[in-house]
């Protein structure tokens, strides 16, 4: 089976929401457009608008599991996000210009013995994702399907937030091309190091509660990996159903 593009999602206000695409145009060294463009920095962080800063400084789902069940759709003209929870009633906001209305909306979901959701902030030209340069995150089907297979139940995927799920490799097979360049569609993709993995994807995202040890899962295998970074190369156009090669 030729490895294909299965699906691709972004995360417009990271940790807060995930939105399913057909098709998006990448661009040399950024991040998915989109994706994680704002980030919600709580009232212990360092974080400020322009520049990027690690996780910590952010409110999300390894700490406040209910986020994890949020979806969004953003509207790109206006940049206004529509999010939505089991739990509370739907919202469409600007990020920015909305900020206090968004940390009001989500504070029914938030625990109480956490630091506080403050402010968001935003680095114009990329999203704020975990590593400090502009990745795009890629994940593996059938690596996920090696972790149901050992759980013995199915598990939903968007519990990994990934950017790009292929689909047709062998499982694990991605942690191979760690150091090498892959092609999708139009674009060329420096696969740079894997993924570690936090407490983030012990929660279920349609409810938001912690239902699956994926950690202690992962360790089966002596890690807590799943997927692998990587950094554009050469931008264009990808879509679902692209083929996939290792060059």
């Amino acid at each position: 089976m030729t490895p294909i593009l299965k699906h691709i999602w972004r995360h417009p206000i990271k940790s807060h929401g995930r939105e399913e695409l057909t098709s998006v145009e990448l661009s040399k060294d950024k991040t998915l457009p989109w994706d994680r463009c704002w980030a919600v920095a709580h009232e212990t962080s360092k974080a400020n608008n322009g520049s990027w800063a690690e996780c910590v400084n952010f409110s999300r789902g390894s700490k406040a599991p209910k986020l994890m069940a949020i979806n969004a759709s953003l509207n790109e003209s206006n940049e206004e996000v529509t999010l939505s929870h089991p739990d509370l009633k739907s919202v469409t906001i600007h990020p920015e210009k909305n900020s206090e209305e968004l940390i009001k909306w989500v504070s029914p979901i938030m625990p109480k013995n956490r630091s506080k959701s403050e402010r968001v902030v935003r680095v114009l030209g990329r999203g704020m994702t975990d590593t400090d340069y502009p990745s795009v995150s890629l994940n593996s089907i059938t690596s996920h399907q090696a972790i149901e297979r050992k759980l013995g139940e199915k598990l939903d995927i968007r519990r990994w937030r990934g950017n790009l799920w292929l689909d047709g490799l062998d499982p694990w097979e991605e942690f191979n091309w760690i150091g090498k360049i892959i092609s999708i569609g139009e674009c060329k993709i420096a696969i740079q190091e894997r993924i570690v993995r936090c407490l983030a994807t012990t929660a279920n995202p349609t409810t938001g509660e912690r239902d699956v040890d994926t950690l202690s899962i992962l360790e089966t295998w002596g890690h807590k990996d799943f997927g692998v970074y990587g950094q554009v190369l050469e931008p264009g156009k990808i879509m679902v159903g692209d083929t996939i090669s290792v060059l």
